[in-house]
């Protein structure tokens, strides 16, 4: 014990006593094998270049999809908005990383003035850009920021929400293309990166593997997806996941996350299905699928032996749709068994179904009653899915010599913006950065009561209003967080 306290004193106060000539040795030793190592652990890593070339090739052909004068929420949607936003300016930590994240450019105060933010990429030369159906769902207009900070309108050439596919076209030539490949070349722990634009932060890139195969999501029953670990948040949504070569293997499209941030779950479209997707919409502004009009159910042991069908894997019709082609060809309690003589398995039937041409007439074998039948069908057309409440919302109005959009609201929206008492108003539900209204600083979700001293009940009250100048102001009565107030707006950036 002294002898290794001795050589701790030696050490520290540096003492040149012979005491320390076995630890002096000892250190010798270790310098030696670093100085031996050192050259192997640098070659090691040099192996390891990392993705920097790669992105340099390929970000040139990522870009931006900004939506603006979004007419997706209206009243209630702008009422969430604004709760979500006092709640993060009641927090000063989120108030300080609010600060800190809002940089020049698109940060995330972007959708707080009434844009929308997502990520696409070039797949032609003369223009085409893919991104996902559900960033521009609803948009009145669209536009594309270039990796060189360019901004460009977009016209939208397709939207597949089946498979969350859309196809814009930018009037500009000669871009920088990325080739889409084939995802079933990949194999689970194959290395990618995801390049997108998370949260309006601005070009990111992140690297992960490929963790999952053919994921079959139950809001995407035409979509094998790919899952990845590479991070992916809001944002990235439309980017490319792209093999270490630096071909689209899919498209990001979904995260599953409790916290609403990447918990290493993300799922990106494969790049056949955005093939086979952008050629129809490239060609005909839709994809057309194959529709027979049925709900089914997998078949447990019991009730297989119930029905008498063996096949388990076949599919159990529990409700037939009265304005499909099934209706009165197939009923309930009818077990499907092949489709043109190829066994149904029913995890495989929707793809199936939806790759059939509408209008072309397929063999069915049903078993009903015990009896097995065969069934001439004609194959409808997959309608159009139901637009999403959360997006659809009621509609709102613009105003565009106050360049925003107004809905009117419900006792419910009052109360949730904090205007209860209010007998009525119109609520702000987007905001375009660079006008009359953003300049007065009205904010997405304030309630609007009066223009001057009148009460304002329809939209109608203010959508055709003139341009406010300094000269005519116009004078608004504003209630935000449960505050009343009046502002001018002047048509200028001057209050």
């Amino acid at each position: 014990m002294e002898y290794v306290e001795s050589h701790v004193d030696g050490l520290t106060a540096g003492s040149g006593r012979s005491l320390n000539r076995p630890l002096r040795q000892f250190r010798c030793v270790l310098m030696f094998a670093a100085f031996v190592l050192a050259p192997a652990y640098s070659f090691a890593g040099a192996t390891q270049p990392g993705y920097a070339d790669l992105v340099r090739r390929i970000a040139p052909s990522v870009v931006t999809v900004l939506v603006e004068e979004q007419g997706q929420s209206a009243a209630q949607h702008a009422a969430d908005r604004a709760v979500a936003r006092t709640d993060i300016e009641t927090d000063a930590v989120g108030a300080m990383l609010h600060r800190l994240l809002s940089g020049p450019g698109a940060g995330p105060d972007t959708q707080e003035r009434g844009g929308v933010l997502g990520s696409g990429f070039v797949v032609a030369a003369d223009g085409l850009i893919v991104t996902n159906s559900h960033v521009i769902a609803g948009a009145r207009t669209v536009r594309v920021r270039l990796s060189d900070s360019r901004e460009v309108p977009a016209q939208i050439v397709g939207i597949d929400a089946a498979t969350d596919i859309a196809l814009l076209r930018v009037k500009l030539g000669d871009l920088p293309v990325l080739r889409l490949g084939s995802s079933a070349r990949s194999s689970v722990g194959d290395a990618v990166i995801a390049i997108g634009n998370p949260y309006g932060l601005g070009q990111t890139v992140t690297a992960g593997i490929i963790s999952a195969r053919g994921r079959t999501l139950e809001a995407d029953p035409y979509v094998d997806f790919l899952q990845t670990d590479a991070a992916i948040n809001r944002g990235n949504s439309g980017g490319p996941l792209l093999s270490t070569d630096g071909t689209v293997l899919g498209v990001t499209s979904a995260i599953f996350s409790p916290s609403g941030g990447s918990v290493g779950l993300g799922f990106a479209i494969p790049a056949e299905t955005v093939a086979e997707v952008i050629a129809q919409l490239k060609a005909h502004g839709r994809v057309e699928r194959g529709y027979i009009g049925v709900t089914t159910q997998a078949l447990t042991p019991a009730i297989g032996t119930a029905l008498g069908v063996k096949a388990l894997d076949s599919a159990l019709i529990t409700a037939v749709d009265p304005e499909s082609p099934a209706q009165g060809v197939l009923n309930v309690g009818d077990v499907l068994l092949t489709l043109d003589a190829v066994p149904v398995v029913l995890t495989q039937l929707p793809r199936r179904v939806a790759r059939l041409a509408p209008g072309t007439t397929v063999q069915l074998v049903v078993q009903r009653e015990g009896v097995q039948l065969p069934i001439s069908f004609k194959v409808g057309r997959l309608p159009d899915p139901p637009a999403d409440p959360a997006v659809a919302g009621g509609t709102d109005t613009w105003v565009p010599n106050l360049a925003l959009g107004l809905a009117e609201t419900t006792e419910e929206v009052r109360k949730a913006v904090k205007a209860e008492n209010e007998p009525n108003g119109l609520i702000v539900t987007q905001l375009r950065a660079a006008g009359p209204g953003a300049w007065a600083g009205l904010r997405i979700g304030d309630l609007i009561t009066h223009a001057g001293t009148k009460q304002l009940a329809s939209v109608a009250d203010l959508a055709a209003v003139e341009m406010p100048s300094p000269k005519l102001p116009l004078l608004l009565r504003v209630v935000r967080d449960g505050s009343p107030t009046f502002i001018a707006v002047t048509g200028t950036d001057e209050r």
